[in-house]
């Protein structure tokens, strides 16, 4: 992190820069945007939000223990600061100052990721794996946006030998705006499919992601999938033929193959680094775990790792929370990936629940909503959601949000025979439970058995939901 000193001197004058000398010196602990997360010697940056203006927190953070506030004006009024204010015309752009500074002086490797699925999720595996060979630090939950990248990368640590940061992307321009301010040694292009269309405009979703490479380091690396034609197509527009593939299926350097389930969360993989070859434990499923085996396995390789140093870092690693979380109670298993969606993570976890309902024995329930921010595109791809859905087996279907006849239209498409249920909230979901329970114990007097997944864009708090469920079926008192 960088002193309040050097803070000061790369954000330049400003009227509203209050900094005494016996506190220049002095390194906040961590940098946070929410008052309610300052704790002792933070640097609590104040934002105008369409709803909040964080400058009316800034006496909350004071009481939290912050240590210096980044603002664009005093947030003390005329009163003499508290504490050490860093004056800025525009908190976020100071933010994204800082942190390009910070990177310059950073010594280790840094890694940029991106993708319209499994970012998170590969980002801990590939955190974890490099972890074996020396400190390393990542982007926290999904800090990946304009704020949230640069906050990520001045909490990450000076002395880490790795940093392994998200870029997630939502409007033309901002991977340009991450990509200038992450500069990364090595590139991990994961996917591209719809996702936040109406902000990406008419380039596709792969051009952006693409986007990335072109702010490569100096003898930077580029590790892009083979098996996304205009992502790859993309890429080699800004690189040529100097890239690092790998894939789940096609001829790369490097690869992996799903050899089966290895209980509710994992499963086992044929992984090849070039010429080497081995079987290794990973906290995915099916063929999309594949690609993600590949891209952590091809990634850790690049940056020095052998065959067992990659093997042992996967191996236990746990999902993080709501992204293919699974609670199992006998042979229900709740699958728990309500963080957030877009039409590509939603096939994927669609492939991995229906294998799962298979393995159980019972019935596949699905509750899903609304994809959100897909512009023009939107009834189309909730048609092709429709009829993933039809195919999956399923025959109890709940919907949150919009869409819905579109939905209707995907399932009559894709022959549907069972049931269809909209809901407007927590409530409704309540309601339904009686016939959910029904369902899952198909007139068995056994404990119910089958798979229950939530899985919808964030906007639809589907985790309530979910949490509904948890508490019904997996509390110590439920029977």
């Amino acid at each position: 992190m960088l002193s309040l000193h050097s803070m000061a001197a790369l954000l330049g004058p400003h009227p509203e820069t209050y900094l005494p000398e016996n506190l220049a010196g002095e390194t906040p602990a961590k940098v946070v945007l929410d008052s309610r997360q300052a704790g002792q010697g933070s640097l609590f940056v104040c934002l105008r939000g369409q709803h909040n203006d964080g400058h009316d927190f800034a006496d909350a953070a004071v009481a939290q223990g912050a240590l210096a506030i980044l603002a664009e004006k005093n947030p003390f009024g005329n009163k003499t600061p508290p504490l050490p204010v860093l004056g800025a015309a525009d908190s976020g752009l100071a933010l994204a100052r800082l942190a390009s500074a910070y990177r310059e002086n950073f010594r280790g490797q840094v890694i940029g990721i991106t993708g319209s699925a499994g970012k998170t999720s590969v980002k801990e595996a590939l955190a974890a794996v490099l972890a074996g060979r020396g400190p390393t630090s990542r982007t926290f939950m999904n800090m990946n946006s304009r704020l949230g990248l640069p906050v990520s990368m001045l909490n990450a640590s000076s002395e880490a030998h790795f940093w392994v940061m998200e870029a997630g992307i939502s409007e033309d321009g901002d991977m340009d705006y991450l990509g200038q301010t992450l500069k990364p040694d090595l590139a991990l292009l994961l996917n591209a499919g719809p996702g936040h269309l109406e902000g990406l405009k008419d380039k596709g979703v792969a051009w952006h992601k693409a986007r990335l490479l072109a702010y490569l380091r100096p003898n930077g690396r580029a590790l892009v999938s083979a098996d996304y034609p205009d992502l790859l197509q993309e890429s080699r527009a800004l690189r040529g033929e100097d890239l690092f593939l790998f894939s789940a299926g096609k001829a790369a350097h490097y690869s992996a193959a799903y050899l089966g389930a290895s209980g509710a969360q994992h499963g086992r993989y044929l992984a090849r680094l070039e010429e080497i070859t081995f079987e290794t434990p990973a906290p995915f499923r099916g063929n999309y775990g594949a690609e993600n085996v590949a891209a952590v396995a091809g990634a850790a390789h690049l940056l020095g790792l052998g065959a067992e140093e990659i093997r042992s870092g996967l191996a236990g690693l746990e999902p993080p929370a709501q992204r293919f979380n699974c609670a199992s109670n006998g042979r229900l298993i709740l699958v728990d990936d309500s963080y957030n969606a877009n039409p590509l993570s939603v096939a994927r976890v669609l492939e991995n629940a229906t294998e799962m309902a298979a393995e159980t024995g019972g019935p596949l329930v699905l509750v899903l909503g609304e994809l959100l921010e897909l512009g023009e595109d939107s009834p189309a791809e909730h048609q092709r959601l429709g009829r993933l859905m039809a195919e999956s087996g399923s025959r109890l279907i709940y919907w949150q949000g919009g869409q819905t006849e579109a939905v209707r239209e995907g399932l009559r498409q894709g022959l549907f025979q069972g049931t269809f249920t909209p809901l407007k909230g927590l409530e409704d979901f309540q309601a339904a439970m009686p016939a959910l329970r029904s369902h899952l114990e198909q007139g068995r007097t056994e404990t119910p058995r089958g798979v229950v997944l939530f899985k919808a864009s964030r906007g639809n708090r589907l985790e309530l939901l979910a949490e509904l469920f948890r508490e019904r079926y997996f509390s110590a008192s439920s029977a």
